[in-house]
């Protein structure tokens, strides 16, 4: 057993490039990473499902092979969210429906993740099928806020988030739907890419066509998070949307950055309204930017219209995937999931009709926006990481919520746009919690959006360096 946890504090393109070297060995990496998850995954519970047996195996395997061959990871260890099949390793969905379930194959997009030289050791926790923005299931518990044990990690890739933040991983694998990616990136001090969709293929999926799920990469910084998402991007059989690799890798203009010419800043995106101390964090921020000579302007873009559109299609989207699951086991799930199901089974074609226009007028407003700025700065998220006791947000900055999604309207509205975003840390608050900023970019901009990123995260700082209370 060989554990060196100052790799813990590497990034993942520095240990990417010690594997290459031949100077650490995947084997190295789990050993590392199976002693800190027994230092922080009590408290945590990022990792409720470990594979190690089968990583060392997959790694014995990289090993058989020229360094040349091992991929673009060359054996970096990375784990998936429990939403998404990985052969041989309980897969749950966070759900007592499945709470016993092993899959036979993997999803198409572990698959391609492990051929570029990724090693799957554990399955990071979500909230049942991933309806919410806080960690939480029947059959694993609450995952925990790293940088503070008693607050929300964020949901629903918060597993993912809270591995980044605790030192259990360098990238891990999530996805996106109402900001699944960009909000527990925010509460953990990390980064979250929402990519255009198909630009990272998964399946066979019950609707193949959805263009509101997507899945994506997280790290601990922009550059760690561009080197992921070339491992996750290729044209798949299965996936009928899927785009092609792009002929500069991601890394590459991430590695190159880019600073913005013209930038506009939006408080609430006309949806939503964030707490006095995120919006004075993300002003600081803006301020940094135009100290660094970067232009920032205000923007008035008004995406209100987001919520009935994306409840339609959220709700008709959780309906597809789950009546049958709501039909024979309604005992056992969690009463927002049968909520989901249900609205959405309930949903008629003049609502559908409304929200696909309505989808298409957001698109055409941000797009136009687009044309003018380089990228649109927002909140990533409208509180803080919250107590893990509360299930959900109900009121926030003096205004009531009808649903438990609804405090997450300033992700969700970007999701309906189809533009591709990240979150990225941009500041602590008062009580040391981490505060992020969403960057959204142009229609498949994904290379110029990680650029561009990379600069802003140059001039304002990353937050996700200090010693989480688990660390």
């Amino acid at each position: 057993m060989s554990v060196d946890l100052s790799l813990i504090e590497r990034s993942a393109c520095e240990v990417v490039d010690l594997l290459r070297e031949e100077t650490v060995s995947p084997h190295d990496l789990l050993d590392t990473l199976a002693a800190q998850i027994a230092r922080v995954e009590p408290q945590v519970n990022a990792l409720p499902t470990l594979c190690f047996e089968r990583a060392h195996a997959h790694a014995d395997a990289l090993l058989k092979k020229p360094v040349s061959e091992r991929g673009l990871l060359c054996g970096l260890p990375v784990p998936i969210k429990d939403l998404t099949d990985v052969a041989g390793v309980r897969t749950t969905r966070g759900s007592r429906v499945y709470r016993e379930r092993v899959p036979e194959t993997s999803d198409a997009g572990v698959t391609l993740l492990e051929a570029r030289g990724g090693v799957v050791y554990a399955k990071s926790n979500t909230p049942e099928f991933g309806s919410g923005g806080h960690t939480y299931n029947s059959v694993f518990g609450i995952t925990r806020n790293p940088w503070d044990l008693s607050r929300s990690a964020g949901g629903s890739s918060g597993g993912a988030a809270a591995a980044l933040a605790s030192g259990t991983a360098w990238i891990a694998q999530g996805s996106d739907l109402a900001g699944s990616l960009r909000t527990p990136s925010s509460f953990c001090g990390v980064v979250g890419l929402r990519p255009t969709a198909g630009r990272v293929a998964y399946g066979p999926a019950a609707n193949p066509f959805d263009t509101l799920g997507i899945h994506g990469p997280m790290a601990r910084n922009v550059t760690d998070a561009a080197l992921l998402l070339d491992a996750m991007c290729g044209e798949v059989v299965s996936a009928p949307l899927s785009l092609s690799e792009p002929t500069t890798s991601f890394l590459e203009h991430a590695r190159q950055p880019q600073r913005p010419a013209r930038v506009a800043f939006s408080e609430g995106l006309g949806i939503a309204t964030a707490e006095p101390e995120i919006l004075a964090i993300c002003r600081q921020a803006m301020d940094r930017l135009t100290n660094a000579g970067i232009g920032v302007e205000q923007s008035d873009i008004d995406l209100s219209a987001a919520t009935h559109a994306f409840h339609a299609l959220r709700g008709v989207a959780y309906a597809a995937n789950y009546e049958d699951v709501l039909a024979q086991h309604r005992d056992v799930l969690n009463p927002n999931v049968i909520w989901n199901i249900e609205f959405g089974l309930q949903v008629d074609n003049r609502a559908m009709v409304s929200a696909h226009r309505t989808r298409g007028e957001l698109f055409h407003k941000m797009n136009a926006l687009l044309q003018h700025y380089d990228v649109l700065i927002c909140p990533a998220a409208i509180v803080l990481p919250f107590p893990v006791e509360a299930r959900d947000i109900r009121d926030a900055a003096g205004k009531h919520f009808e649903t438990y999604i609804d405090w997450l309207a300033i992700s969700y509205a970007v999701t309906l746009t189809g533009m591709p975003v990240i979150a990225i840390p941009c500041g602590m608050s008062a009580s040391g919690l981490p505060v992020g900023i969403q960057i959204v970019g142009k229609v498949r901009g994904e290379a110029a959006l990680l650029s561009a990123a990379r600069a802003i995260e140059e001039v304002i700082g990353t937050w996700a360096v200090g010693k989480p209370e688990t660390a």
